[in-house]
């Protein structure tokens, strides 16, 4: 209202300048020079009142415009088309535009998150296999992300949009259902082999020592080569049999794990604890421990037990693994990109072959001659069951290199 006001008003002071204009060389038709002077003058005036009049009338055309009644049919389009645009931005997966050159585009909130800093740790890579994913076929791919390899679940349509032929690929990332899946069948297998092994170990066990009794008490009996023979015999029994009981009672911890009770700890407090229990082992050897939280007020909620029994026995194991006279360790907690908290244990080891990286946090599995396999397949369950990560990502240098992120 007030800049028409203006308008009107601008409008009407031109009018009038043009009649004083008027009036004047009407009133001076004998000076040829008043009336050139008069003329020029009014040449900005008439340019205002042009203006003037050209924004008041399209100023009536918007009013106009305002309150004719958008039509029935056209409002239907408009309310389906931004309802349409709300359900595939979010959309509970990640969509992406393949262009005829094989350009990639993300189109919804979830595609823009995974290829944001802290999820994909090289998009182009990524855009590259989208690209020559086979139309109307569901395949699995693998990413590198912060987290390491995520694998993820693709489907491309093929599609026509004015004339331009494109493609929409569906991504659905799915490492972490996997991974959860897995643990969960891994959980149920140990606890049925745990249960069926104890119970058949256990009454040897007790037989085994009921005849080491009778044959000390009744032994005499007998000639004294046989006596000795069975003695011996029995008690390699009993051993062998007090040994894989107590074998079997260390994986049943695996599928027995309490629930985690998730805290606020201060991450340096926490590795003040942890040092205090591991350094005098790594000292005996000549060795060392160091522990670094950036920032020192970083903080996290988890079971704090959990969190140390998992780092104590990455620790464990690479002291274990360290052939060297003056083994090392770094034990490192930072937020990583995409406000991650990442924790670090690495150390100057022998690391781990390339060709079973893949497998050492599979329950069972051990390289080591007195080893169960029981160590790190369980730091994986204590990180996950709270929430967390935990892959072997390759040093830059000598030794092994964990990651557990959250």
């Amino acid at each position: 209202m007030v800049s028409d006001r203006r308008v009107k008003l601008t409008v009407l002071a031109a009018l009038a300048g043009l009649l004083a204009l008027a009036a004047g060389a009407g009133a001076a038709h004998q000076s040829p020079r008043l009336i050139v002077a008069c003329a020029l003058a009014a040449l900005p005036l008439g340019g205002l009142l042009w203006h003037g009049l050209n924004g008041l009338g399209s100023r009536s055309a918007v009013r106009a415009e305002l309150r004719d009644p958008v039509p029935i049919d056209r409002q239907n389009l408009v309310d389906n088309a931004l309802v349409s645009e709300a359900r595939m931005e979010h959309a509970p997966i990640a969509l992406f535009r393949v262009g005829p050159a094989g350009e990639v585009s993300a189109l919804n909130a979830n595609a823009r998150r995974l290829v944001a800093p802290g999820r994909a740790s090289d998009p182009a890579a990524l855009y590259r296999q989208l690209a020559a994913q086979p139309v109307d076929q569901r395949g699995m791919i693998g990413f590198d992300t912060e987290r390491g390899i995520e694998r993820a679940l693709v489907s491309v349509s093929a599609l026509t949009l004015h004339g331009s032929a494109q493609r929409l690929a569906a991504l659905m990332p799915v490492e972490s259902e996997l991974e959860a899946e897995a643990l969960n069948a891994w959980r149920q297998l140990v606890h049925v082999l745990t249960h069926e092994i104890m119970n058949s170990l256990t009454p040897v066990a007790s037989l085994s020592r009921t005849a080491c009794a009778l044959l000390e008490e009744f032994g005499s009996a007998l000639p004294a080569d046989v006596s000795a023979d069975l003695v011996t015999a029995q008690g390699a029994i009993s051993r062998r049999a007090d040994s894989l009981v107590a074998f079997v009672g260390s994986y049943r911890s695996l599928s027995n794990l309490p629930e985690a009770r998730p805290e606020r700890v201060r991450l340096a407090s926490l590795f003040e604890r942890i040092a205090a229990l591991v350094d005098p082992a790594w000292r005996a050897r000549g060795g060392r421990t160091c522990f670094t939280v950036e920032p020192q007020s970083l903080e996290l909620m988890v079971d704090a037990g959990q969190l140390e029994q998992a780092l104590i026995n990455l620790l464990k194991n690479a002291l274990e693994a360290a052939s060297g006279a003056a083994p090392e360790a770094q034990v490192t907690a930072r937020l990583a990109r995409g406000g991650r908290l990442r924790i670090e244990v690495l150390d100057n080891g022998a690391g781990v072959p390339d060709t079973l990286a893949a497998h050492i946090f599979t329950p069972f599995f051990t390289t080591k001659k007195q080893g169960g396999g029981i160590g790190l397949a369980m730091v994986r369950q204590l990180v996950h069951g709270n929430g967390g990560t935990v892959r072997y990502a390759r040093s830059v240098g000598a030794g092994a290199r964990f990651i557990i992120s959250f």
